[in-house]
């Protein structure tokens, strides 16, 4: 509990969107490890099997919202490569407008996850702000690691379009590719976020279209990391080991 507590409950809370129910989840996490640890046969990491017990009690809690979809639209990546205009973003990760610039989108990018649907919700809580390998998350959810990368790339683009609506615009160059090429960038892009590496530097042979894009992917990134750090309040985890004495 000291270790996962406050990602459990970060987990619950961008799940649940409800305080109430993200410190039941919490708990009742805690309290069925407890009771069947001797069903952990250690063919996964203790964190994994965590997690499992954790998003399956999600499942069964039905921690869905009245307005949440079920599957996210399909993005029109047309407009995203042939809009005329393209986020400007510092590109020096210590610049202080890039620093303020995420400090003001950090409530939209909460809203933003909370109100993906839970099928890309999960991944994306799980990669990119707990830090699972895909392996890990498709282990977690009992998916194909493909299907992980899938819903993993949608949620990256809704909440990078998300955000980028927010952030300031310039004009942007002509497209200095075709739109194959374009795409094709966009896969290897994400292909990296998934094994947590830098982009290859060929910035020379990148527009400054993709980079521009890119660069919000990155900032998006970020962000999400910053959320990974949270604690796990003093009354649940109280109320934890109350219901752990209960049990013996």
């Amino acid at each position: 509990m000291q270790d996962h507590g406050g990602q459990i409950y970060g987990l619950a809370l961008r799940l649940c969107g409800d305080q109430t129910k993200a410190e039941d989840l919490v708990q009742e996490t805690f309290l069925q490890a407890y009771r069947k640890w001797h069903q952990f046969e250690g063919r996964s990491k203790p964190s994994t099997w965590l997690y499992t017990i954790a998003a399956r009690l999600c499942q069964r809690m039905q921690c869905k919202k009245s307005h949440e979809p079920d599957r996210v639209l399909s993005l029109d990546m047309d407009s995203a490569f042939s809009a005329g205009t393209v986020p400007d973003i510092p590109s020096n990760d210590d610049d202080p407008q890039r620093l303020q610039m995420r400090s003001e989108l950090h409530e939209h990018l909460e809203h933003a996850i909370v109100h993906l649907p839970r099928t890309y919700r999960m991944p994306l809580i799980l990669k990119d702000i707990l830090g699972f390998s895909v392996q890990e998350v498709a282990e977690v959810l009992g998916l194909k690691e493909s299907t992980v990368k899938t819903r993993l790339h949608r949620a990256r683009l809704v909440l990078r379009e998300e955000l980028s609506g927010k952030i300031q615009q310039r004009d942007a160059p002509p497209a200095a590719y075709t739109k194959r090429v374009c795409m094709d960038l966009l896969r290897s892009k994400q292909e990296a976020l998934d094994r947590g590496v830098e982009f290859p530097a060929v910035t020379h042979d990148i527009c400054e279209r993709c980079s521009a894009m890119f660069a919000s992917m990155d900032l998006t990134r970020d962000m999400c990391m910053d959320l990974s750090q949270q604690s796990l309040p003093e009354s649940v985890s109280a109320a934890v080991l109350k219901d752990i004495a209960g049990t013996d």
